[in-house]
């Protein structure tokens, strides 16, 4: 996923601690004394996914209250004021990364509650985070006073600033649930610390209507007025836009995470995805909560992408794989500002890598490689997960994490959460 989209048949990549340092073929191996190798056995090495906007936790939840009409309002907003705490989200944390790790997603964007556990997750578990610290304006389950995550995320933005794996940030969760000072004092956080911001924008039609009545703005409009659109703004759905809207957008160079399969599951619409990639803008895919989407991996959404796309445009031309697959690594790279470390196999970047085993029945024949991706593979074909140098995963086996003890606890709580909503 270079420049210039170079495909190697019986591709070498040497990796030096954390990064790589040559890809080529197999004169790779004369040149270099590893001491460790990797045999591929006839698979597609590719670089490691990026799920752009997640709140991964709520992985204890995935399932209560699907098909429900304002599901927000009526069901996940008081579940969490009942349930979530410390050790909830410790919990459902490991649990959502190791199932993005099984999936060959190396790199995610969260927003949640009690985000300093989280990364305390991440990196034990050694997957790369971009993780937002959420925002309300009423008491939530890390704070007992409104917009108390404010206080929060400036001390975790402290404690995680300079790791190598962890990127801290600030996470209001949405125009309609943040007043405008509120907003300004978040956006000051972004730029005191030139961390992201990551928030929800433009998801709901009753958030469009209420911009449009009480301002004569759309929320894309209202937040450019606050000042506080910039290239480190992360906007996630980014449903309801207009082209005017998406000037903005441009202009302002923000990072825009398209989460296809929640949206469609939720009936909400489908974003202007044409007009956004003609413009070039950073677009990568996010999966949304697991209580959303349901799945956190990024597999499933390439395909999602392509064929609800070509379906609204009536255009089967449209989204050819390789761009589908450019969306799930360097466009995701590019959408969270970090495309200069990762989202590529090139020398120098970040060694996050994946291998996708293609000895299973769903992935012969093979004539198009980005086309068996997007539209054959799934999440069950990645075989190694590599992140920072480190091998998570080998021959579909974690290496360094014992999951069965988190799916034990897993299974215990989701007892308990049964027993206190029946």
């Amino acid at each position: 996923m270079n420049q210039e989209k170079e495909l190697i048949e019986n591709g070498v990549v040497v990796i030096s601690g954390d990064a790589i340092e040559a890809v080529g073929g197999p004169e790779l191996l004369e040149r270099y004394q590893a001491n460790e190798v990797i045999d591929g056995q006839g698979g597609i090495l590719m670089p490691g996914m990026v799920n752009t906007h997640t709140h991964a936790a709520m992985v204890v939840f995935r399932s209560l209250g699907d098909d429900l009409p304002d599901r927000l309002k009526r069901y996940i907003l008081p579940l969490e004021k009942k349930l979530v705490d410390q050790n909830l989200v410790a919990l459902g944390s490991k649990y959502a990364i190791a199932e993005m790790l099984a999936s060959g997603v190396t790199t995610f964007a969260d927003m949640y509650y009690f985000e300093d556990e989280v990364a305390k997750a991440a990196k034990e578990m050694g997957i790369r985070a971009v993780l937002g610290e959420t925002v309300v304006d009423f008491p939530s389950p890390d704070s007992k006073e409104a917009y108390g995550g404010l206080a929060y995320a400036e001390q975790f933005i402290e404690k995680w600033h300079e790791d190598d794996l962890i990127t801290p940030a600030i996470a209001p969760h949405a125009p309609y649930t943040n007043d405008s000072m509120h907003l300004k004092k978040a956006a000051a956080l972004s730029e005191k610390y030139d961390v992201p911001m990551i928030m929800h924008v433009a998801e709901m039609d009753d958030e469009v209507q209420k911009y449009k009545t009480e301002y004569n703005m759309t929320p894309v409009q209202y937040l450019d007025s606050l000042g506080v659109l910039n290239d480190r703004f992360i906007a996630a759905h980014l449903i309801y836009v207009s082209m005017e809207d998406l000037d903005i957008l441009e202009k302002r160079q923000i990072g825009i995470a398209h989460n296809i399969g929640a949206n469609a599951k939720a009936g909400k619409g489908v974003p202007p995805l044409k007009e956004m990639v003609k413009r070039k803008m950073k677009v990568g895919l996010g999966s949304d909560g697991p209580m959303s989407g349901n799945t956190l991996d990024i597999i499933t959404q390439m395909s999602l992408v392509a064929k609800i796309h070509k379906l609204f445009n009536r255009d089967r031309t449209l989204f050819p794989a390789m761009d589908i697959l450019e969306m799930a690594t360097i466009g995701g790279a590019r959408a969270l500002n970090l495309d200069k470390l990762i989202g590529s196999i090139e020398p120098s970047k970040k060694a996050d890598l994946v291998i996708l085993e293609t000895s299973s029945v769903n992935m012969q024949p093979i004539y198009d490689y980005y086309a068996t991706i997007v539209y054959a593979a799934n999440a069950s074909n990645v075989d190694t997960v590599i992140v920072n140098g480190k091998v998570l995963l080998r021959n579909k086996c974690f290496t360094k994490f014992d999951f069965s003890k988190t799916r034990e606890e897993l299974m215990v709580l989701s007892k308990e959460i049964k027993t206190m909503i029946s």
